[in-house]
């Protein structure tokens, strides 16, 4: 069914949600996954990137290895960027560059203002890419991701 499966995160509670649940679904289906951190651009890093080009947050790249590793100890063949912009062009190339035939994102809820304010992410994905979409919203706790990357490694 899914062979290649990018998942796509910012950072947010609601997105790490999503890369515990996509990681599972790779795992199942033993599909292969990119992992794409996301870092918003803020005037800040802006600053910082045209001084030093190469900046990234500690936090994003912590997040990418933490990401790889749970991903390579459930048996998932795994690779993985941090990438600077807004997320949904961002998500879009990215599941194109990867060929991948399954996304996975994360939702937030937002006010009227800051779905304003941001645009329809979700609508330009839709939009944009051509394989199907996950918005996962299926809560595991880490005790229970713990639980099952302690069953992978009993069945390895």
């Amino acid at each position: 069914m899914y062979k290649r499966i990018l998942l796509a995160s910012d950072g947010s509670k609601e997105s790490l949600i999503a890369l515990r649940e996509g990681a599972l679904i790779a795992r199942a289906v033993q599909a292969d996954a990119h992992l794409l951190i996301i870092e918003r651009e803020t005037p800040g890093l802006r600053v910082a990137d045209s001084v030093y080009p190469t900046v990234r947050s500690e936090g994003s790249e912590n997040l990418l290895q933490l990401g790889l590793n749970r991903l390579r100890r459930l048996g998932v063949q795994v690779t993985g960027e941090v990438i600077t912009g807004e997320p949904a062009p961002i998500i879009a190339a990215a599941a194109q560059r990867f060929a991948a035939d399954l996304v996975v994102v994360g939702h937030r809820r937002q006010t009227l203002l800051e779905r304003w304010w941001s645009g329809a992410s979700g609508a330009y994905l839709v939009d944009n890419v051509s394989c199907s979409v996950l918005v996962a919203r299926d809560v595991i706790t880490d005790a229970e991701f713990e639980a099952a990357l302690g069953k992978a490694a009993e069945q390895a």
